[in-house]
């Protein structure tokens, strides 16, 4: 399955996007209201920065305590996150994040940003292909 199909299948979700310089505070909040896990950083152009994360977060406030909070997305964001095109398929996408220990992988097209894909997605979109072939399978055994 392509990463195209994915994004597809996931229909109208909207990307949310967060500017560098903006409090880790009011990201977790964008976070929340949202009920999301990851915000991607970009720049007043529209490049893709960075990624932040419930775990950066989380991670920080376990180190640091609630002083975190107050730190600008660029200090704790994931800078230059690999990042998938529509032609990727899943199989890679999911070889990258689990080689990289990450969940939520911005999609571009010529340099713009035009998705996010999580492993959730892909795991999603894997489960409906192998339930669409045991389909097929059961059909040709049983002569459908």
């Amino acid at each position: 399955m392509l990463v195209q199909q994915i994004l597809k299948s996931k229909g109208d979700d909207a990307v949310f996007t967060i500017e560098p310089g903006t409090s880790v505070s009011d990201a977790a909040c964008t976070l929340s209201e949202n009920r999301i896990g990851a915000l991607i950083v970009a720049d007043a152009g529209g490049a893709v920065v960075g990624v932040l994360s419930e775990r950066d977060i989380v991670r920080n406030l376990g180190q640091r305590g609630p002083a975190c909070l107050q730190d600008k997305v660029d200090d704790m964001m994931t800078r230059d996150p690999q990042c998938a095109s529509r032609q990727d398929t899943g199989e890679n996408v999911v070889q990258r994040m689990t080689d990289g220990h990450f969940r939520h992988m911005p999609v571009l097209e010529d340099g713009k940003l035009i998705g996010v894909v999580t492993l959730g997605d892909v795991v999603k979109a894997r489960l409906a292909e192998l339930a669409m072939e045991n389909e097929s399978m059961q059909g040709m055994l049983m002569g459908r």
